[in-house]
């Protein structure tokens, strides 16, 4: 590429949109070199706060910016992928202050785990800006790479390593088949720009057959049945701050590009969706009520949040909820998920940090004796990710469920609701064991001072009263 072809693309509008994807990229380039250099390893956390908050900047000048299509269109920096970027810095930073004082033997290894956080990060942001399949693999690769990496950060033990090689295997499948159908709608399209593909080739059976493949690819990341089973293992295994991340940055990113790849899949599929999403929130909900490691609960907790997501998505594809309406419902979703899963996810790292054992139920028992704080926001995550008023959880199911029903997809909304009743049995047990039974006699979870966890348990909770109680300025801002 010459001179003139790189001032024709890398102009000061393509710039801007692509902002806070370059601030993390500086971020990761400066940590790199903190790392070579000797004597700079203090410098680290600041880098990567300074970083962290340069993309927040970015990405809340999109947010209440106009909207930007560069590089051919191939990219999109409008209010929505601002509120994206800024829920994903939001995650990085929960997953990052939770992680401080956990790793042991890794600890002379954290450098490296912050660059591929970094990395994961920037691969989202160019997955909710991308309008291009190419692009959006891209980014897709960027932020899968780190987190096989992550998953089995801890080398010492056995289930993290099992926990990368389940992902990266899975992964490479879900990656195989994205690109599979990439190619069948590259067939049927001859483009794979989503702005620039005409609504005849859009009905070619073999655009339809891409789709359909690339949406189970998606459906891998946000982890809807039938594409959910490593969800548990991975989730478990994964050393607990890497869970934290992947349970919130990760279904935001997959979700941010599945609103506007939904052009790519027929109004027939809306019922199709349904099924799934309905399914999806029937077997998370199911596999939770059995579980006692509190990872595993969480994560299929996750897996039946996903499935609620998807039902708005149906209505989307069906026709009778405009798009708008749609992504705002899914991003206020996520906005509560993002403070209420990585608060409690960010807490159960913070239990697991002090001895290395599995967090369990029978381990939450007397916490509001030993860790009243800690006891006090769990109980209000849990409420929050059960949907109980007057939390940001309750709203963001409200707002999904009303895009079904304005799609006139009520029998499934109704379905919906009554999964999330079922899933009040695992997420008032938790409750009950942290206040209503006595702690074990050799109970050790929970003790010990965690400035850093105490200070982002209280942040999150704050996120998610807000969000439940005085939404409308959040709400005002999506428009």
């Amino acid at each position: 590429m010459n001179v003139e072809m790189m001032k024709q693309v890398l102009t000061a509008e393509a710039l801007s949109a692509a902002a806070p994807f370059l601030a993390l990229t500086v971020g990761i380039l400066l940590l790199l070199v903190v790392e070579i250099l000797p004597g700079t390893a203090t410098l680290r956390p600041l880098v990567f706060l300074g970083t962290l908050a340069a993309a927040f900047g970015y990405a809340w000048q999109q947010a209440n910016g106009p909207e930007l299509r560069v590089f051919a269109e191939t990219y999109v920096a409008n209010s929505t992928t601002g509120w994206w970027a800024i829920l994903f810095v939001i995650a990085t930073l929960v997953a990052w202050l939770f992680a401080r004082k956990f790793y042991r033997e890794e600890a002379r290894f954290e450098g490296e785990h912050d660059v591929l956080l970094l990395s994961a990060a920037a691969g989202m942001v160019l997955m909710a800006g991308s309008r291009d399949l190419l692009v959006f693999f891209v980014g897709l690769e960027l932020l899968s790479v780190p987190l096989y990496t992550l998953s089995g950060f801890q080398r010492a033990k056995r289930t993290s390593i099992e926990a990368g090689l389940k992902y990266f295997v899975l992964g490479a499948f879900a990656a195989a088949m994205f690109l599979f159908g990439a190619a069948l709608v590259y067939a049927g399209t001859g483009t794979l720009t989503l702005s620039s593909m005409d609504a005849a080739d859009l009905s070619k059976s073999i655009t339809i057959a891409g789709g359909a493949l690339i949406a189970a690819s998606l459906f891998f990341k946000i982890s809807v049945f039938p594409f959910h089973l490593w969800v548990p293992d991975v989730y478990q295994g994964a050393p607990a701050p890497v869970t934290t991340f992947m349970a919130t940055g990760t279904k935001a990113a997959a979700f941010a590009f599945l609103l506007p790849m939904a052009v790519l899949l027929p109004s027939d599929a809306a019922v199709l969706l349904a099924a799934i999403a309905v399914a999806t929130m029937a077997l998370g909900n199911l596999g939770a009520l059995v579980q006692t490691d509190l990872k595993r609960l969480l994560a299929y907790s996750g897996i039946s949040h996903a499935g609620t997501m998807l039902l708005a998505v149906a209505a989307q594809v069906s026709g009778g909820a405009s798009a708008a309406s749609v992504s705002n419902a899914i991003l206020y979703y996520m906005a509560a998920y993002v403070f209420t899963a990585g608060g409690a996810f960010g807490l159960v790292t913070a239990m697991e940090s002090r001895t290395g054992a599995p967090v369990t139920i029978e381990s939450l028992k007397g916490l509001a004796q030993r860790q009243p704080l800690w006891a006090a926001t769990f109980a209000l995550f849990a409420l929050s990710l059960g949907g109980i008023p007057a939390t940001g959880g309750f709203l963001g199911k409200y707002l999904v469920f009303s895009t079904a029903v304005q799609a006139d997809m009520i029998g499934w909304a109704i379905a919906g609701v009554l999964m999330s009743v079922v899933a009040l049995g695992y997420y008032l047990r938790l409750i009950v064991a942290m206040y209503m039974q006595e702690p074990a006699k050799d109970a050790t979870h929970g003790e010990g001072s965690r400035p850093w966890a105490n200070a982002m348990a209280v942040v999150c909770a704050v996120g998610v009263l807000v969000l439940g109680v005085l939404p409308g300025w959040f709400m005002e801002h999506m428009k």
